[in-house]
């Protein structure tokens, strides 16, 4: 994958749709009311997020694209608060406020990571007006525009759709939509349109095989003269038709998933970001189906840095490197591996004599994260430790056991006393010792403290030491 592609320096994207605030109130429940059989939540904390098409725009800026956002909104307290949030992140906001209608907000109350109850706050009016105003603001954008994304929540801003791809077609700025109903003509003429399946169905019909899906894909596409059609499949990954071209299927890279909050969004904004740079849709593809499969992975509405992305599709395109490594090629293996969300845990030992104990403990480590390293002692520093006797078996030997434990991803080593200066080196998110240590005791701690890691204690498995071990070696 070209590293090129993710320098947005250059371009510029116009975000245009139904933008919204997205409200949460959280806090406890701990008792049910006197007036009726509901929980009482008593709210400690607020916060205020971009929804919709906002939400788009916010991704775009996450990946450091120039971005305008362009939307209808209430002349009121919600809409400042939005264009507060979305200024913060970088986003130029283009607003048509309406005396009419109030800023679609969506109030959810949480608690325990539970949503009780949304509340909607919102009012739809297809005022011509207030479509002309609209047009109008678009018309100004679309010179400095490199792409616009049309993000449609069937709230009323995309009333005429049609009018506005026709403008940017006519300005010869590629169009991308995030459809919305069971009425695909109002997007005729677009450059990409980005259905979910079920809308997809909902059009086309159902689709009982992959064949039937990529015939009625293709059939779509040219009714409506598409440049091109992307079908997010969820679990099933996602299918791009493209004219001139057989359609082009991706797994999904999710490993698990948390939560599918905005992942439509986001593959929308990677999916422009990408094409604007590259000018070919199966890239763009790629690398917003990487972009999915990473934030369907965490809790909540998530976003994606241009860093994060990169060294996904890094990655993707050097086979990773696990296995016994210097501490400056593990280095470089950590910070592919956490730039890419994954959680990376460190202990360390002299690992003399393997034994069951020490497998039953690598085990416990490596389920704190996804990745577990392990570092070793030399034998040098062995010596200095643990007398003139030991080690048993040198750093080699020791280091090539520990490389065939299945739960150990990386093995390196440390010749001084302590591996303090290795851990600040390679900052892991995840800091292990076993044994009878407490967190103020253990090397290293306060620096994967201070960066926001997490320090553990592991109990060993009783009946099990190396030193007994070399003991009845010697009877």
């Amino acid at each position: 994958m070209n590293s090129s592609y993710l320098n947005f320096n250059d371009k510029h994207v116009l975000v245009v749709g139904d933008v919204m605030l997205d409200r949460y109130w959280h806090g406890g429940t701990s008792r049910i009311s006197p007036e009726a059989p509901v929980q009482v939540v008593k709210v400690s904390n607020i916060e205020d997020r971009p929804g919709g098409a906002a939400n788009v725009a916010l991704g775009l800026a996450k990946l450091g694209v120039p971005v305008t956002l362009i939307g209808v909104v209430g002349n009121d307290e919600n809409a400042d608060i939005l264009a507060r949030c979305l200024e913060m992140a970088g986003v130029n906001c283009r607003f048509v406020k309406s005396e009419t209608l109030p800023t679609i907000t969506k109030l959810r109350v949480m608690s325990r990571h539970q949503q009780l109850i949304r509340l909607d706050f919102e009012e739809r009016e297809d005022s011509l007006s207030q479509n002309k105003a609209l047009a109008q603001v678009v018309a100004e954008c679309l010179p400095q525009s490199d792409a616009v994304i049309f993000s449609d929540y069937a709230k009323g801003c995309l009333a005429d759709v049609q009018s506005l791809i026709q403008l940017s077609n006519d300005a010869n700025v590629p169009s991308f939509v995030d459809p919305k109903g069971d009425d695909f003509s109002i997007y005729q003429g677009a450059t990409l349109v980005k259905p979910n399946f079920v809308e997809f169905e909902t059009i086309v019909g159902q689709c009982a095989t992959d064949s039937e899906v990529q015939k009625k894909g293709e059939l779509l596409r040219k009714q409506f003269s598409w440049g091109a059609l992307l079908v997010t499949r969820g679990e099933d990954g996602l299918v791009l038709f493209e004219e001139g071209c057989v359609p082009f299927s991706l797994a999904t890279t999710a490993k698990e998933v948390y939560d599918v909050t905005g992942a439509g969004d986001t593959v929308i904004a990677v999916l422009t970001a990408i094409y604007v740079t590259s000018k070919r849709f199966k890239d763009a593809v790629e690398y917003a189906n990487q972009a999915a499969g990473f934030v369907v992975g965490k809790l909540g509405t998530a976003s994606i840095t241009a860093d994060q992305l990169a060294g996904i599709m890094y990655q993707r395109s050097h086979s990773t490197n696990f296995g016994v490594l210097s501490p400056t090629d593990l280095l470089e293996q950590i910070k592919l591996a956490q730039v890419s969300g994954e959680k990376v845990v460190f202990t360390n030992g002299c690992f003399d004599i393997l034994h069951p104990g020490h497998i039953a403990y690598m085990k416990q480590a490596k389920g704190l994260g996804d990745r577990l390293v392990v570092a070793v002692n030399t034998d040098a520093s062995v010596k200095r430790l643990k007398g003139e006797k030991r080690p048993i078996n040198n750093l080699v030997h020791r280091m090539a056991v520990l490389e065939g434990v299945g739960a150990i991803d990386w093995v390196t080593w440390f010749d001084e006393d302590t591996p303090k200066e290795l851990i600040e080196m390679l900052s892991p998110d995840v800091l292990v010792k076993g044994g009878d240590y407490t967190i103020d005791t253990i090397v290293g701690a306060s620096h994967v403290l201070e960066r926001g890691g997490e320090v553990k204690v592991l109990t060993f498995v009783d009946g099990y030491s190396t030193s007994s071990i070399i003991e009845k070696a010697n009877l």
